[in-house]
Protein backbone atom coordinates (compact mmCIF):
# COMPACT_ATOMS: atom_id res chain seq x y z
CA UNK A 1 0.00 0.00 0.00
CA UNK A 2 1.03 3.62 -0.53
CA UNK A 3 1.51 4.17 3.17
CA UNK A 4 3.95 1.29 3.64
CA UNK A 5 7.35 2.48 4.74
CA UNK A 6 10.68 1.31 3.39
CA UNK A 7 12.04 -2.09 4.27
CA UNK A 8 15.07 -2.21 6.56
CA UNK A 9 17.59 -5.03 6.16
CA UNK A 10 19.81 -5.91 9.10
CA UNK A 11 23.20 -7.55 8.91
CA UNK A 12 23.31 -10.08 11.76
CA UNK A 13 26.80 -10.99 13.01
CA UNK A 14 28.17 -8.08 15.12
CA UNK A 15 25.41 -5.71 13.97
CA UNK A 16 22.55 -7.51 15.76
CA UNK A 17 24.33 -10.31 17.60
CA UNK A 18 27.05 -9.70 20.18
CA UNK A 19 30.25 -11.68 19.55
CA UNK A 20 31.60 -11.03 23.08
CA UNK A 21 30.83 -14.52 24.37
CA UNK A 22 32.70 -16.05 21.43
CA UNK A 23 35.60 -13.73 22.16
CA UNK A 24 36.17 -15.20 25.62
CA UNK A 25 35.93 -18.72 24.26
CA UNK A 26 38.34 -18.08 21.40
CA UNK A 27 40.81 -16.55 23.86
CA UNK A 28 40.57 -19.66 26.03
CA UNK A 29 41.13 -22.02 23.08
CA UNK A 30 43.79 -20.09 21.17
CA UNK A 31 45.41 -18.14 24.00
CA UNK A 32 44.93 -14.73 22.39
CA UNK A 33 42.27 -12.04 22.41
CA UNK A 34 43.15 -11.43 18.76
CA UNK A 35 42.04 -14.93 17.72
CA UNK A 36 38.38 -14.07 17.16
CA UNK A 37 38.92 -10.90 15.09
CA UNK A 38 41.61 -12.75 13.11
CA UNK A 39 39.24 -15.64 12.41
CA UNK A 40 36.45 -13.27 11.40
CA UNK A 41 38.70 -11.25 9.08
CA UNK A 42 40.10 -14.43 7.50
CA UNK A 43 36.52 -15.62 7.03
CA UNK A 44 35.61 -12.38 5.26
CA UNK A 45 38.79 -12.49 3.19
CA UNK A 46 38.20 -16.03 1.96
CA UNK A 47 34.51 -15.32 1.24
CA UNK A 48 35.57 -12.29 -0.84
CA UNK A 49 38.04 -14.45 -2.78
CA UNK A 50 35.18 -16.88 -3.46
CA UNK A 51 33.00 -14.00 -4.74
CA UNK A 52 35.63 -12.63 -7.10
CA UNK A 53 36.71 -16.02 -8.45
CA UNK A 54 33.23 -17.56 -8.68
CA UNK A 55 34.06 -20.34 -6.24
CA UNK A 56 30.80 -21.93 -5.02
CA UNK A 57 30.80 -22.71 -1.32
CA UNK A 58 28.99 -21.82 1.89
CA UNK A 59 29.83 -19.81 4.99
CA UNK A 60 29.95 -22.85 7.30
CA UNK A 61 32.62 -24.58 5.18
CA UNK A 62 34.69 -21.39 5.11
CA UNK A 63 34.22 -20.83 8.85
CA UNK A 64 35.57 -24.30 9.58
CA UNK A 65 38.49 -23.96 7.16
CA UNK A 66 39.50 -20.66 8.76
CA UNK A 67 39.34 -22.23 12.25
CA UNK A 68 41.93 -24.73 11.01
CA UNK A 69 43.91 -21.81 9.64
CA UNK A 70 44.10 -19.90 12.94
CA UNK A 71 44.73 -23.12 14.90
CA UNK A 72 47.94 -23.50 12.88
CA UNK A 73 48.84 -19.83 13.45
CA UNK A 74 48.46 -20.18 17.21
CA UNK A 75 50.03 -23.67 17.24
CA UNK A 76 46.89 -25.17 18.77
CA UNK A 77 45.74 -28.71 18.06
CA UNK A 78 42.01 -28.32 17.51
CA UNK A 79 40.04 -31.52 18.13
CA UNK A 80 36.97 -32.21 16.00
CA UNK A 81 34.86 -31.87 19.15
CA UNK A 82 36.31 -28.49 20.09
CA UNK A 83 35.96 -27.22 16.53
CA UNK A 84 32.31 -28.34 16.41
CA UNK A 85 31.73 -26.62 19.75
CA UNK A 86 33.22 -23.31 18.58
CA UNK A 87 31.07 -23.39 15.45
CA UNK A 88 27.96 -24.42 17.41
CA UNK A 89 28.44 -21.50 19.80
CA UNK A 90 28.39 -19.17 16.80
CA UNK A 91 24.67 -20.09 16.66
CA UNK A 92 24.13 -19.23 20.34
CA UNK A 93 25.08 -15.56 20.49
CA UNK A 94 23.01 -13.06 22.45
CA UNK A 95 21.51 -10.01 20.76
CA UNK A 96 22.95 -6.60 21.61
CA UNK A 97 20.85 -4.94 24.32
CA UNK A 98 19.67 -2.20 21.94
CA UNK A 99 18.16 -4.60 19.37
CA UNK A 100 14.72 -5.57 20.70
CA UNK A 101 13.58 -2.03 21.57
CA UNK A 102 14.93 -0.67 18.27
CA UNK A 103 13.26 -3.32 16.10
CA UNK A 104 10.00 -2.95 18.03
CA UNK A 105 10.07 0.79 17.48
CA UNK A 106 10.78 0.47 13.76
CA UNK A 107 7.93 -1.96 13.23
CA UNK A 108 5.54 0.18 15.30
CA UNK A 109 6.43 3.06 12.94
CA UNK A 110 5.36 0.94 9.95
CA UNK A 111 8.71 -0.32 8.68
CA UNK A 112 9.36 -3.91 7.64
CA UNK A 113 12.41 -5.58 9.19
CA UNK A 114 14.51 -8.21 7.43
CA UNK A 115 17.40 -10.32 8.75
CA UNK A 116 19.97 -10.53 5.94
CA UNK A 117 23.13 -12.55 6.47
CA UNK A 118 26.05 -14.45 4.94
CA UNK A 119 25.14 -17.27 7.34
CA UNK A 120 23.27 -20.25 5.87
CA UNK A 121 19.48 -20.30 6.25
CA UNK A 122 19.80 -23.00 8.92
CA UNK A 123 22.46 -21.15 10.93
CA UNK A 124 20.72 -17.80 10.56
CA UNK A 125 17.40 -19.22 11.77
CA UNK A 126 19.15 -20.92 14.72
CA UNK A 127 20.96 -17.69 15.60
CA UNK A 128 17.77 -15.64 15.63
CA UNK A 129 15.77 -18.28 17.53
CA UNK A 130 18.49 -18.78 20.17
CA UNK A 131 18.81 -15.01 20.65
CA UNK A 132 15.02 -14.77 21.08
CA UNK A 133 14.61 -12.24 18.28
CA UNK A 134 13.23 -14.18 15.29
CA UNK A 135 9.75 -12.70 15.90
CA UNK A 136 11.19 -9.19 15.56
CA UNK A 137 11.83 -9.79 11.83
CA UNK A 138 9.19 -9.93 9.11
CA UNK A 139 11.47 -11.93 6.82
CA UNK A 140 14.74 -13.84 7.08
CA UNK A 141 17.02 -13.93 4.03
CA UNK A 142 20.26 -15.89 3.73
CA UNK A 143 22.63 -15.34 0.80
CA UNK A 144 22.88 -19.14 0.54
CA UNK A 145 20.74 -19.54 -2.59
CA UNK A 146 22.96 -17.13 -4.55
CA UNK A 147 26.10 -19.23 -4.05
CA UNK A 148 27.83 -15.94 -3.22
CA UNK A 149 28.20 -13.57 -0.27
CA UNK A 150 27.87 -9.93 0.68
CA UNK A 151 29.34 -7.57 -0.56
CA UNK A 152 28.70 -9.08 -4.03
CA UNK A 153 26.22 -6.64 -5.69
CA UNK A 154 24.19 -9.63 -6.94
CA UNK A 155 23.46 -10.67 -3.35
CA UNK A 156 21.80 -7.35 -2.48
CA UNK A 157 19.82 -7.54 -5.72
CA UNK A 158 18.78 -11.09 -4.77
CA UNK A 159 17.40 -9.71 -1.49
CA UNK A 160 15.40 -7.09 -3.41
CA UNK A 161 13.97 -9.67 -5.83
CA UNK A 162 13.13 -12.01 -2.92
CA UNK A 163 11.23 -9.15 -1.27
CA UNK A 164 9.76 -8.15 -4.65
CA UNK A 165 10.87 -4.57 -4.11
CA UNK A 166 13.13 -2.17 -5.98
CA UNK A 167 16.62 -1.82 -4.45
CA UNK A 168 15.94 1.89 -3.92
CA UNK A 169 13.20 1.08 -1.36
CA UNK A 170 15.61 -0.92 0.80
CA UNK A 171 18.06 0.20 3.46
CA UNK A 172 20.77 -2.00 4.99
CA UNK A 173 21.88 -1.46 8.59
CA UNK A 174 25.33 -2.93 9.30
CA UNK A 175 28.31 -2.64 11.62
CA UNK A 176 30.67 -3.35 8.69
CA UNK A 177 31.65 -0.59 6.28
CA UNK A 178 32.34 -3.14 3.51
CA UNK A 179 28.69 -4.24 3.84
CA UNK A 180 27.17 -0.75 3.78
CA UNK A 181 29.49 0.08 0.86
CA UNK A 182 28.28 -3.07 -0.93
CA UNK A 183 24.65 -2.14 -0.37
CA UNK A 184 25.17 1.44 -1.55
CA UNK A 185 27.05 0.16 -4.62
CA UNK A 186 24.03 -2.02 -5.48
CA UNK A 187 21.62 0.94 -5.23
CA UNK A 188 20.27 0.47 -1.71
CA UNK A 189 20.40 3.03 1.07
CA UNK A 190 22.52 2.20 4.12
CA UNK A 191 23.05 3.03 7.78
CA UNK A 192 26.26 2.33 9.69
CA UNK A 193 26.20 1.37 13.35
CA UNK A 194 29.61 1.93 14.89
CA UNK A 195 30.05 -0.96 17.33
CA UNK A 196 33.85 -0.73 17.64
CA UNK A 197 34.94 2.89 17.37
CA UNK A 198 37.01 2.19 14.27
CA UNK A 199 37.13 4.71 11.42
CA UNK A 200 34.81 4.18 8.46
CA UNK A 201 36.80 3.37 5.31
CA UNK A 202 37.41 6.75 3.62
CA UNK A 203 37.26 5.36 0.07
CA UNK A 204 34.04 3.38 0.48
CA UNK A 205 30.65 4.88 -0.37
CA UNK A 206 29.50 6.91 2.61
CA UNK A 207 26.25 6.36 4.51
CA UNK A 208 23.69 9.08 5.27
CA UNK A 209 22.90 7.57 8.69
CA UNK A 210 25.67 6.91 11.21
CA UNK A 211 25.35 6.27 14.96
CA UNK A 212 26.83 4.28 17.84
CA UNK A 213 23.56 2.72 19.04
CA UNK A 214 20.66 1.02 17.30
CA UNK A 215 18.09 3.32 18.92
CA UNK A 216 19.92 6.33 17.41
CA UNK A 217 19.98 4.58 14.00
CA UNK A 218 16.24 3.87 14.21
CA UNK A 219 15.52 7.44 15.34
CA UNK A 220 17.22 8.78 12.18
CA UNK A 221 15.47 6.24 9.92
CA UNK A 222 12.06 7.26 11.30
CA UNK A 223 12.87 11.00 11.05
CA UNK A 224 13.83 10.82 7.37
Amino acid sequence: DEMSKDTILFDINETVLDLTTLSAEFKQVFGSEHALPLWFSELLHTSTVCISSGLQTNFAALAEAMLDNIAVRYAVVLSATKKAQLLANFAKLAAHADIKPALSRLRAAGFKTVAFSNSSTQLLTSQLENAGIIDYFDTVISVEQTGSFKPDPQVYKFAASTLEQPVTSLRLVAAHDWDTHGALSAGLKAAFIDRKGLPYHPLYRQVDIYATSMDAIVEQIIQQ
